[in-house]
């Protein structure tokens, strides 16, 4: 049963109290060929097969896999270059395939991102030693057997001043309370509202610029997920997969992309962005969240 102040379950976009209050929404079932040829048409979105799911879900704990021990390599005075290093020779013995190395225009160079305190997202790794009070996001996304698994987290570099920390947290807080809401039947614009709403609480701002994505088949699929308060109105159906990645600005949520590399974006006033990513998948009765390691 839909809570009162929840959306309506019809897509109106009102309350569920002022719109169908006391009516429970359609029961999920398994996606019919019907709803694929639909979602496909009207949306551009691919809802996945039991067997792209699994290839899915096996690209995705590599990738989680992989991100875990980069996290685990980072200390005082290793270099982003030595991380991405790892990386790929992790990729390489796991037979997959980085996809950020040479992906869109100018190709990027590296085989995983690596944004530190100001950079908001797509840094290059290089020869700089990480210092004490860095914040350090690693975004790493595994191809393994022609299929897409898309995770990135953050690092502290200890001590870390309060700021840099309260960013950190809002941007976790942010990820995981877009997570909890998903279900078949939410609109995609729950994402991008829950996340606003959980920023504002930090006192932080939501970069608008960069988005989530449906992701596993292709590294970027539809449909855009959108961090900030939108309208979309999609629902969220069984079988679609895509990335929730929110970037939070501790000041401005403004972007400016370095001229000379065409892809590090760094916060416009220069004050910390942190950033954490899952890769999800929407089932019958709620989510899975692929890039979170078995047990």
């Amino acid at each position: 049963m839909s809570e009162r102040n929840d959306p309506c379950w019809c897509g109106s976009g009102r309350k569920w109290k002022k719109c169908h209050a006391g009516i429970p929404a359609p029961q999920p079932t398994t996606p019919t060929e019907e709803l694929r040829q639909r979602y496909l048409k009207q949306y551009g979105i691919l809802l996945k097969s039991p067997e792209q799911i699994a290839g899915i879900r096996k690209a995705s704990q590599l990738a989680a896999k992989i991100l875990d021990e980069a996290c685990r390599f980072v200390k005082e005075g290793v270099t982003t270059e030595e991380i991405d290093n790892l990386v790929l020779r992790l990729h390489q013995e796991a037979g997959a395939t980085p996809a950020s190395l040479g992906y869109g225009q100018p190709p990027f160079p590296k085989s995983c991102c690596t944004s530190i305190n100001d950079v908001i997202c797509h840094g290059i790794p290089d020869k700089r030693p990480l210092q004490k009070g860095d914040i350090l996001n690693i975004d790493i996304t595994a191809i393994l057997d022609g299929y897409y698994g898309d995770c990135s987290r953050m690092v502290l570099i200890e001590p870390v001043c309060e700021e840099k920390k309260r960013v950190c947290e809002a941007s976790h807080a942010c990820l995981i309370q877009a997570i909890e809401i998903l279900k078949p039947g939410l609109l995609l614009s729950e994402i991008g509202n829950t996340i606003q709403r959980v920023a504002e609480e930090y006192h932080c701002s939501v970069v608008y610029q960069f988005v989530g994505h449906g992701v596993g088949v292709c590294f970027h699929e539809p449909p855009q997920i959108l961090h900030c308060a939108n309208r979309s109105q999609i629902p969220l159906v069984p079988g679609m997969t895509f990335t929730i990645e929110p970037m939070i600005n501790a000041g401005l949520p403004e972007v400016v992309v370095d001229p000379e590399d065409g892809w590090t974006a760094r916060t416009t006033d220069g004050r910390p962005s942190a950033q954490y990513e899952h890769t999800l998948l929407i089932t019958e009765t709620g989510y899975e969240v692929l890039t979170l390691l078995s047990k």
